[in-house]
Order: C-alpha cells, then sequence, then structure tokens
C-alpha cells in the first residue's frame, strides 16, 4: 500500500494509472474510519483495479461552532484498517495544501442544498462540493464511493458529476449499522453509554414511521408527527428536522409513494449530531 501526501505526487500518479488504462476508484473519507468505510472500500474494489482512499478532515464543510477541532484524527489506526481492506494507495494531503493562503475558489450546488442540513448548516454542502472536486480532480477516479447515510450529500454529489459533466461513476453503498440499529458514523465515538441508547431511537422512529407506510398510511403529516412524537419522548434528543423526500431531487413530497421516497432525522443527542434515513 502507497502512502501520498504530495498532490503533485498523487495527480502523476494518477495520470499514470490511467495511461495503462486501469480503472481507478475513489473512497473519500474524513479519517476516522469504521465498518461502514470499509464496506465503501469493497464496493470501491469491486468495481475498479486501483482502489484510492483519501483522508483528510475538510474545514470548509464545518460552521464556526462546530466540531473541526475535536474531530477524530486516527491516523494509524485507518491505516491498518486500509491495508486490511486491500487499499492501493491512501492520500493524506494537508490542508494547507488543498486551501492554500490564496485559496477563493468554491463549487455550490444551488437547490437541493437548500433545505434539511443545508438550513442549520450554511454552507456545509458548499465545503462538500468544493473537496469532493478537488479530490476528484488530483485522483482523476473513474468511480467514487459514497454511503447512503449522508443521503442528502449523495444527491447533491450524483446532481454536481452530472451538472458539471464529470466522467465519474457515483456508487452508493447502504448504510452500515451496529446490531442495535445505529447508523455508523465517525462521530458516534462521542456518545457516551446512555446517549448511545438514546441514539438508537433515532432509527426506531425511522422503522415506525416505514412501518406505517408498509401497512398503508398515506398521509405525509400522520407519519411525520408520530415520528416526531417518538423522539419528544427522550429527553436527550432535540429534534433538528425529520422529512419525507423524493430520494433522487430531496424535495419534499406531498403524497407518498412507496419506492420512491426516503425518510429523514437529524437531531441532536446532547451536544452530539446525529442523521439517519430509511427507504420507503
Amino acid at each position: 500500500m502507497q502512502i501520498i501526501s504530495s498532490i503533485t505526487e498523487m495527480q502523476g500518479a494518477a495520470i499514470n494509472l490511467r495511461t495503462q488504462g486501469k480503472l481507478i476508484g475513489l473512497v473519500p473519507t474524513m479519517g476516522a474510519l469504521h465498518e461502514g468505510h470499509l464496506q465503501l472500500i469493497d464496493a470501491a474494489r469491486e468495481k475498479s483495479d486501483i482502489v484510492i482512499v483519501s483522508l483528510f478532515v475538510n474545514p470548509t464543510q464545518f460552521g464556526p461552532s462546530e466540531d473541526f477541532s475535536k474531530y477524530p484524527r486516527t491516523l494509524e489506526a485507518d491505516l491498518k484498517a486500509c491495508e486490511s481492506r486491500g487499499v492501493d494507495i491512501v492520500f493524506t494531503p494537508k490542508k494547507e495544501s488543498i486551501y492554500p493562503a490564496d485559496y477563493s475558489t468554491y463549487v455550490s450546488e444551488e437547490r437541493m442544498s437548500k433545505g434539511l442540513c443545508g438550513i442549520s448548516r450554511p454552507g456545509h454542502f458548499r465545503g462538500v462540493c468544493t473537496v469532493v472536486n478537488i479530490l476528484f480532480n488530483i485522483t482523476r477516479p473513474d468511480v467514487a464511493v459514497f454511503g447512503r447515510k449522508d443521503a442528502q450529500q449523495v444527491a447533491i454529489i450524483k446532481k454536481m458529476v452530472t451538472d458539471l459533466w464529470l466522467p465519474i461513476q457515483v456508487v452508493v453503498v447502504p448504510t452500515v449499522r451496529e446490531a442495535d440499529g445505529l447508523a455508523l458514523s465517525s462521530r458516534n465515538r462521542y456518545l457516551l453509554d446512555e446517549q448511545r441508547i438514546e441514539a438508537r431511537k433515532l432509527y426506531q422512529a425511522l422503522r415506525e414511521g416505514k412501518r406505517m407506510v408498509d401497512e398503508g398510511t398515506r398521509s405525509v403529516d400522520r407519519v411525520l408527527a408520530e415520528i416526531t412524537h417518538i423522539l419528544a419522548q427522550s429527553r436527550r434528543i432535540r429534534l433538528i428536522y425529520v422529512a419525507l423526500v423524493d430520494r433522487e431531487t430531496m424535495a419534499p413530497m406531498r403524497d407518498i409513494m412507496p419506492g420512491k421516497c426516503l425518510l429523514l432525522v437529524a437531531a441532536w443527542v446532547n451536544d452530539v449530531r446525529l442523521i439517519d434515513n430509511i427507504e420507503i
């Protein structure tokens, strides 16, 4: 496994691989890898000849009061995890290389990024789109792999790839969960035992919403009200939003159309911000 920190070295390696006819798969991450990330790596391996994993905590997707400074950084463990999964190249750029002092260019999706997490995290998706474009330009992937847990992010990246005519296949891997249903997230490391018990209720509430739909409920308001009611019972959970949207466009759905919809929730569990979703 090769570890590259230099942008010019990574670009050169990617160009060389493409001239050899190799298909490149990229898994962009902020490190603190868990089994969910490793399944993204597995999916990239199935779709490509060379797997590149980027480890970069991107400052431009964090708001001024968010957790950039304390976001978990576990480089040694991440490298071991990548090696165990057969990653070919790990790209570990420095913040000063990605964003030099005179940096002033950003990429912004202007429709899907406005709602949901875009309301409570203004500028977040601009930072995501910008860094993903930078990583695409450096690593030259044929395939890029993302997780379904970050559903709004995935939809925005797919739209960006389409709108900017990027020759990249976006592969989406289902959410990976703990045995108790909690969606894997690097931020789960913040949870204390009692917070973790409460955090499980996010998925439990989503499953109850899905059950209602499966049993014939077609009222969006009734489904959202039930999920809100369930989460309101916890004194540790502060709901940011619960929504039912079109899974491709992230537009709110007025009518429930099974097979086309996504139920999403974002909430604070004490001071830990978590998101989750379920397809219905």
